[in-house]
């Protein structure tokens, strides 16, 4: 199976992919998480995506079109896999689609998280206190936002045209999002 997590900054992907990923045993891909190793790790592509996380802006396509193909073509993604952070605009979900018609593959279900602005702040303020993480500083959030708005959004229109779109409402406990998304995905 393989699925999409979709929805802006601090909806709960990466805590719903983890879940997902215990739940139907294959792999979580988050490619924020991959960018951040990169960056802690010094390497050069960890430099460039420095510059543009610090400012809250994303990565260029080519970059992220890049790491995922590679991860897309690795052992453990081979039965399936939850991607979280990929694609974030239209371009990458076109490019996306293509790697996945090359191989064979059919992406099952885009999963978009769906929680308002003023909880995503409440959120990522907490978890930058929390995880001491630069990229939810309060100006970075806002422009993140603003940034997922223009850009990211409109993939929500890529994948309702292919059917594939299933809206999860992200507020409530882990718990409950989590039995949301497993209704969507079985239904």
């Amino acid at each position: 199976m393989h699925l999409l997590l979709f929805g802006p900054p601090g909806a709960g992907k990466g805590t719903q992919a983890k879940i997902l990923s215990e739940t139907l045993g294959i792999p979580h891909i988050s490619t924020g998480e991959m960018l951040r190793q990169e960056m802690a790790d010094g390497t050069p592509l960890g430099l460039k995506a420095k510059m543009y996380v610090d400012r809250g802006n994303l990565m260029p396509d080519d970059v992220m079109i890049g790491i995922v193909e590679h991860v897309l073509d690795s052992a453990p993604c081979a039965n399936g896999m939850i991607l979280d952070g990929f694609p974030r605009t239209v371009d990458q979900a076109a490019a996306l689609k293509d790697m996945f018609t090359k191989r064979g593959l059919v992406i099952n279900a885009v999963l978009v998280i769906e929680i308002p602005h003023e909880l995503i702040v409440e959120r990522l303020t907490n978890r930058a206190i929390i995880e001491n993480r630069a990229d939810d500083e309060p100006r970075s959030i806002l422009n993140r936002l603003v940034v997922y708005d223009k850009n990211t959004a409109p993939v929500k229109h890529f994948y309702e045209g292919e059917g594939l779109l299933k809206h999860i409402a992200g507020i409530g406990t882990v718990e409950e999002v989590a039995r949301r998304i497993m209704t969507a995905i079985t239904q």
